[in-house]
């Protein structure tokens, strides 16, 4: 019992997440759409308005190429419905052998890039023109029809595969009995295929308008000059855009809805229809109920209802109240502003303060080092670099001089003044060269010239 609580739990949450997941940017983006906000956005909410709707409506760069896009999509649908149903049948016509061969060359555009149907489709029409001297205001150089026809080149394969499935459950047996009966191909074509066909033919036209009015990567190379939705949009998101985007959203989603529940309503009319015709053939009723008309219809009547209800809410809240609204937004976005730039002020004056203190606390603990710590190496030199060693002492007494060392027994031995004799009348005794006491003044001149005579008055 719990277990199967739990797993019914889990598959609601799975659901819910799947639904979410789905639908979650769907309704953002329509919230997005009655925001006063410049930029789509929900948060923070500003007022709820309609105003981008009409802003919407005055972009006429936007509104040509929404109807650009809606022509496109016509063409397609009737280009590329008649082409899809042809290769179908061609394809239900011929042998197995050679039936996926055709398949292939029918599906290929599909799994061709859009970039080179749009180069190929381009350069294809140009030559076409310019081998029929044809100028560039011809049907060969504009934009609407070079998009159609480079589109239905691969829409034209959905469409196909769309109609291959729903000719595979045909019975051919019903086209041989009309044709036993005396019907020509053309009348069982468009009596018996077509009805059978008509599901079909409505869901690949749906399905060829809707891959044209999104595509962009053809779309872009043949749509030249011109413009389309999806190119107009690709423009705007690269040079900014606005909420008048998420308004074109909403209207789209909105027509899709109506589509959709118009088309249901019909749906079930035509099924209704179907059940008692069987029950009369069968003679299971006496009397076939007559169908309601149309407008009588009570879904139909709660969908008008809701949609009017709901324009009528729109229309009157975002209306009523929207430029005090406006206002008071204003006043309060200048208000946080200022706040800010205030609170900012105070951060940078409090910071200045604070670097300011750091700056003189660190300046104070310099100079106190500096004036504690000496260089490395000087510690027995104090102060031998000042410059008032230079001066001051020399002229009051001048020191001893102390001999350097290794010179203390020469005494003055340099001195300039030892090689002038002192003022005196007498010479100073000469003393000998350490080593020559003997010699005397053996050197001296005088003795050549005393003893030359002596030496001749012996002989």
């Amino acid at each position: 019992m719990i277990q199967g609580r739990i797993q019914n739990f889990l598959v609601i949450g799975f659901v819910a997440l799947f639904f979410v997941y789905l639908f979650g940017p769907l309704i953002v983006m329509g919230l997005t759409a009655f925001n006063t906000s410049g930029f789509p956005r929900v948060s923070p909410w500003e007022c709820f308005t309609v105003e981008w709707f009409d802003v919407l409506m005055e972009d006429t760069r936007l509104v040509t190429g929404v109807r650009n896009s809606l022509l496109i999509g016509i063409g397609v649908v009737i280009l590329a419905v008649p082409i899809g149903l042809a290769g179908a049948l061609m394809l239900m016509q011929i042998g197995p052998r050679l039936r996926p061969w055709l398949y292939t060359v029918t599906i290929a555009p599909i799994l061709v890039p859009g970039v080179v149907l749009g180069i190929s489709t381009l350069l294809f029409w140009d030559r076409i023109g310019l081998m029929f001297g044809a100028g560039e205001d011809t049907i060969f150089y504009d934009g609407i029809f070079l998009t159609i026809v480079g589109q239905a080149t691969f829409i034209s394969a959905y469409a196909m595969l769309i109609f291959i499935a729903r000719l595979q459950r045909f019975d051919p047996a019903l086209e041989e009995a009309a044709l036993d009966l005396g019907a020509s191909h053309t009348q069982t074509f468009r009596k018996i295929l077509l009805p059978f066909l008509r599901p079909a033919i409505g869901s690949a036209a749906v399905l060829a308008f809707l891959a044209s009015f999104e595509n962009y990567n053809t779309t872009i190379f043949t749509i030249v000059s011109s413009s389309t939705l999806t190119t107009v949009l690709a423009s705007k998101v690269r040079y900014g855009i606005d909420p008048s985007i998420s308004a074109l959203a909403v209207s789209i989603v909105f027509l899709t809805l109506v589509g959709a529940v118009l088309y249901e309503i019909s749906k079930r009319r035509e099924t209704r229809r179907a059940r008692a015709q069987m029950a009369v053939a069968r003679g299971e009723a006496t009397e076939v109920k007559k169908q309601r008309p149309f407008l009588t219809e009570p879904a139909f009547i709660l969908f008008v209802l809701i949609v009017v209800a709901g324009l009528g809410t729109v229309y009157f809240s975002g209306t009523v109240g929207v430029e005090e609204c406006k206002i008071i937004v204003k006043e309060q976005r200048q208000a946080e502003i200022k706040r800010k730039v205030e609170r900012r002020q105070q951060q940078q004056m409090f910071q200045s303060a604070v670097d300011a203190q750091s700056e003189s606390s660190s300046d104070q603990e310099e100079t106190q080092e500096d004036s504690k710590v000496t260089a490395k190496g000087t510690e027995g030199y104090q102060s031998v670099f000042s410059p008032g060693n230079l001066q001051g002492e020399v002229e009051t007494e001048a020191e001893e001089e102390e001999p350097v060392k290794g010179t203390e027994g020469y005494l003055n031995v340099f001195s300039p003044g030892n090689l002038v004799n002192p003022s005196s009348d007498e010479p100073d005794e000469e003393k000998p060269v350490k080593g020559t006491e003997g010699y005397q003044n053996v050197f001296a001149p005088e003795n050549l010239t005393d003893q030359v005579p002596a030496e001749n008055s012996g002989n």
